[in-house]
């Protein structure tokens, strides 16, 4: 009888770390045995070590500091542990691949109500909602001093482009060197939904206490690196998620 593995928890780490791995094997064993020509690999900026993201003012996110390895996260070791593995067969098995590191893209067509949404969404969403609904408050996880950049999808796709057009495997940072803490992030929101709230700190998960893009090295390798100002991409992002929320709050 063929065995059978059964997950009845498929929100787990355990999941997430199992499939994603195998998808990267399969990837990596079909491209080489059908000659596929170049691969990209998304990584993430959730690969960097805990211990350099505790300053919130003073992240360290340079590429060569990802070891010695202690991601915060289960997500984070299967990045790093997938990078390696890319790396592996373009040594052993001459597969040409190109690694970013991708720091919280966000933007127009992404999830914004279904837990997966990264923080421009969410707070778009918080703000567009109570704004229509006549609320006086949204509720931002943690302190909200924590620090993060985020990248528009259009600068995000630009990068990738450049990488695959050039002769450098990576991995590289992909992300803004914004930084702002997700109370600014929250106050720019508000003043581009044209509403004052109080924002309530409540409980909830929070990551790093600090993250943002090192772009020495795509600016090194690419002779670019992105510059599109935050409060730009969160217009266009906004706009289109409170269309949603009107939408969805007629039903």
């Amino acid at each position: 009888m063929e065995r059978q593995f059964v997950f009845t928890v498929k929100k787990s780490d355990m999941y997430m770390m199992h499939f994603s791995t195998l998808i990267n094997l399969n990837v990596c064993e079909w491209a080489v045995k059908y000659g596929v020509k170049k691969v990209f690999y998304s990584s993430s900026a959730c690969i960097y070590p805990e211990y350099n993201q505790k300053d919130p003012d003073n992240p360290k996110t340079s590429e060569e500091s990802a070891y010695p390895a202690m991601p915060d996260s289960e997500y984070g070791w299967e990045k790093l542990f997938s990078e390696r593995l890319y790396l592996a067969f373009k040594r052993n098995y001459g597969l040409d691949v190109r690694i970013a590191r991708f720091h919280n893209i966000f933007g127009p067509e992404g999830s914004w109500n279904d837990g997966r949404e990264k923080a421009p969404a969410a707070i778009c969403r918080k703000v567009a909602t109570a704004k229509i609904k006549g609320e006086k408050y949204i509720e931002i996880w943690g302190d909200g001093k924590q620090t993060r950049s985020f990248l528009y999808i259009d600068e995000c796709l630009e990068g990738v482009r450049r990488l695959m057009e050039s002769d450098f495997t990576g991995p590289v940072n992909i992300g803004s060197e914004e930084m702002v803490t997700i109370n600014q992030l929250a106050e720019m929101v508000m003043d581009i939904a044209g509403v004052k709230l109080e924002i309530k700190h409540i409980s909830g998960p929070t990551g790093v206490r600090g993250r943002n893009s090192d772009n020495r090295l795509i600016m090194e390798k690419l002779g670019w690196k992105p510059n599109m100002p935050l409060r730009e991409g969160l217009k266009i992002t906004y706009k289109w998620i409170e269309e949603r929320v009107k939408k969805y709050l007629s039903l």
